[in-house]
């Protein structure tokens, strides 16, 4: 899920939280690029609403590893299948491991945690601060982005909006703090992973599918230690790391499951095929604004699907957000000097 503060001759960072890039030697399709965009934005839309609905029979961490799995099976298929390899070098996996814990690992899982306490259309509204955060960690640690006025006015209107979403004036209705607080690590998860991929690995040679799927391979194994240590710790209740519990409306265990290996194998796996295309076909600018039509599609799927509601607030908040991220992800203006200074 993001995009960046800068997209030139960079990986696009998407609202899956891994970056793209397009890969060498395939050929663009008939689809217009418009067609897939807007696929995108339905796929990683509907992501929390898949998350919902898996919660019914399965734990948030179930979710999340389930997700992973399901998606580095996809891509490692893809990868073989177009030709390409994973990287090779120790030093390229040592910084994918540290990206791999903040674009897979966390975020999906604080993502899974969170829907537990909040609606599936908040958590989409949690999802729509990753720009703001990808720009603070940039000035972190990319000593060559500067803050201009307009994106710092952007960053505190976005703050301003996460505060009106939150009602700390409410002592009662306002979202679960907890809850909100833990899609908006998830989201700004995103935007220190991307930034470290930027800043580590901007001139690694992966192409094409190499490093989605190397992070989703690193994430994989990550993942099993803390599958394995969240079931000893409720070995009372799951009888294995893959049991269930029992959905508390009544319906079956097949369609959480389905929806869970949809999140991962459409999700997390076919989309960076589509995000591709979108790259070759209209740039990484206009790419990266999908990430603006998530939390959209999250909240009107979440109304209309689940029956979800959300207050005043959190739709005035919701759109103070997604303008402040639409406004840092603006072209930066270059001062150019006039014919007659030129002389």
């Amino acid at each position: 899920m993001t995009s960046t503060p800068r997209t030139t001759n960079t990986p696009v960072a998407t609202g899956s939280g891994s970056p793209t890039q397009p890969p060498a030697g395939r050929t663009t399709t008939r689809v217009p690029w418009q067609a897939k965009y807007l696929l995108l934005s339905l796929i990683w839309g509907s992501s929390f609403l898949l998350m919902k609905v898996g919660l019914r029979t399965l734990a948030p961490l179930q979710i999340s590893g389930l997700r992973i799995y399901a998606g580095t099976l996809t891509l490692l298929a893809l990868l073989t299948l177009t030709g390409g390899r994973l990287p090779r070098e120790r030093r390229t996996w040592a910084h994918l491991t540290v990206s791999s814990v903040f674009l897979t690992v966390l975020p999906f899982s604080l993502f899974a945690l969170g829907e537990e306490r909040v609606s599936s259309a908040l958590a989409g509204i949690g999802n729509a601060t990753t720009p703001i955060a990808a720009l603070f960690f940039a000035l972190l640690l990319l000593p060559s982005d500067r803050l201009s006025p307009r994106k710092l006015a952007a960053v505190l209107i976005g703050f301003v909006g996460v505060v009106v979403i939150t009602q700390p004036w409410e002592s009662s209705g306002r979202p679960d703090l907890l809850g909100f607080g833990m899609t908006l690590v998830a989201g700004a998860c995103y935007g220190l992973g991307w930034t470290y991929n930027r800043r580590y690995l901007g001139g690694a040679d992966l192409g094409g599918l190499s490093m989605p799927t190397a992070l989703l391979v690193v994430g994989s194994v990550l993942m099993a230690p803390v599958i394995l240590g969240w079931w000893a710790l409720h070995r009372d209740t799951y009888a294995a790391p893959w049991s269930g519990h029992a959905d508390p409306t009544g319906g079956g265990w097949l369609t959480p499951l389905l929806c869970v290996l949809a999140l991962g194998v459409v999700g997390t796996g076919l989309a960076y095929m589509l995000q591709f295309d979108v790259v070759r076909g209209a740039g990484a600018t206009v790419s990266t604004t999908v990430t603006y039509l998530i939390p959209v599609v999250s909240v009107v799927l979440g109304v209309l699907v689940l029956d979800e509601h959300l207050a005043w607030p959190q739709l005035l908040g919701a759109a103070i957000v997604l303008v402040s991220a639409v406004v840092i992800g603006l072209p930066t203006r270059r001062r150019t000097r006039s014919a007659g200074s030129a002389l």
